[in-house]
């Protein structure tokens, strides 16, 4: 319940995580739910990565279905590593029926932008402020 309106808390932004490896995938889902545990709720985030049969390369299949299997009804961030991994997902957002509703490619650094987009998202922040805080990830100074 949401303690101002008595109501239900709204649906969280689901986050996909698209990678060419299963195994970057996953650590940075895995890294990014570790960071962001504050106690409360996380928002949904599934890694996306590699190919059906295990190996390096994206698949339309697992992005949709890691998308469909995080999307409450508030949009799905979709984060990407690299190359064709941005190239399938603007495929899958071109064709308009694959994806969630809401869907979107965030422009964002991997890593930090999946540990921002999951604080964003876990604190209730909508689609707008989730891809936004992602993508300020850009500006994360490491000196």
């Amino acid at each position: 319940m949401s303690p101002a309106t008595g109501g239900a808390a709204p649906a969280p932004v689901g986050i996909v995580l698209v990678s060419h490896s299963a195994a970057l995938a996953t650590a940075a889902a895995d890294l990014a739910r570790g960071l962001a545990c504050g106690g409360g709720d996380l928002a949904p985030v599934l890694p996306a990565g590699g190919t059906p049969d295990g190996g390096l390369g994206t698949s339309s299949e697992l992005i949709c279905e890691a998308a469909k299997a995080v999307d409450r009804g508030a949009g799905v961030a979709l984060l990407v590593d690299l190359g064709s991994a941005v190239l399938t997902v603007k495929a899958l957002l071109a064709e308009g029926d694959e994806l969630p509703e809401g869907s979107r490619l965030v422009d964002a650094p991997f890593v930090e932008g999946a540990v921002a987009a999951l604080v964003t998202a876990s604190a209730g922040g909508d689609l707008d402020a989730v891809a936004a805080a992602a993508s300020e990830a850009y500006a994360y100074r490491k000196e």
